[in-house]
Order: structure tokens, then C-alpha cells, then sequence
């Protein structure tokens, strides 16, 4: 199976940047269809990447962006979006990181083992 060409990686990227009600809808039904995975994965390296080149870094927003695709995100993304936060020791990298760890999602998909 291969995945779709839309939405392209700029276009999730936009869509993650703006983050507002209808853009969190379509993210969310991107996340549903796991043939989109890459294209949500690329667009949110695009997305961190802009953040990290940007003369302004509005790191609330990163985490905010963390904490909401942590949350909303499946069990299989979870990993994935980790990965790509600790891509890069860069603040905005950092501030998204921080979001995501504090949503629970990574606890969520993978309790801890009773031991």
C-alpha cells in the first residue's frame, strides 16, 4: 500500500502552523488514515524545521502543538512523533518535545509493564 500524494508535506506544515479549529479537524482525519502517516510525519519536520529557522520563536505555541498532536494522535504515531521531536537539540525542538512528553500520549500507547 502506498501512501497518497496529498496532502503534500507543506500543506500539513501550514496546517500545523495555524493549528485553529478546522486545522486541527483535518489533522485529525490525516491521523485516522495510517496510508498518510509519512506525509504527517515530513510535514511536521517542515513544520519544526520553519519554527527552528524563524526570527521569532514562539515556544508556547510549540508546546501547545506537542501537547495537542500528543493527545490526539493514535498509538501508532506515537513513537514517530517523539522521534521527530528529539530529531534536534534546537529550542523549538525542544518546546515541541516538551508538549508531547507532557500530553501522556507515549504512556498512553505503551503502559509501563507491571513488574
Amino acid at each position: 500500500m502506498t501512501s497518497a500524494p496529498f496532502p503534500d508535506r507543506d500543506t500539513i506544515a501550514s496546517k500545523l502552523a495555524i493549528l485553529g479549529e478546522q486545522e486541527k479537524a483535518y489533522v485529525v482525519l490525516l491521523m485516522e488514515n495510517a496510508a498518510q502517516d509519512e506525509n504527517l510525519i515530513d510535514g511536521l519536520h517542515r513544520h519544526l524545521d520553519g519554527a527552528a529557522s524563524a526570527s521569532f520563536l514562539n515556544t508556547l505555541k510549540l508546546e501547545n502543538l506537542g501537547k495537542w498532536i500528543g493527545e490526539a494522535a493514535p498509538a501508532r504515531l506515537q513513537i514517530r512523533l517523539m522521534e521527530a521531536a528529539k530529531s534536534s537539540q534546537h529550542p523549538a525542538f525542544a518546546a515541541f518535545r516538551s508538549g508531547l512528553s507532557r500530553s501522556g500520549g507515549l504512556e498512553k500507547a505503551y503502559p509501563p509493564a507491571a513488574v
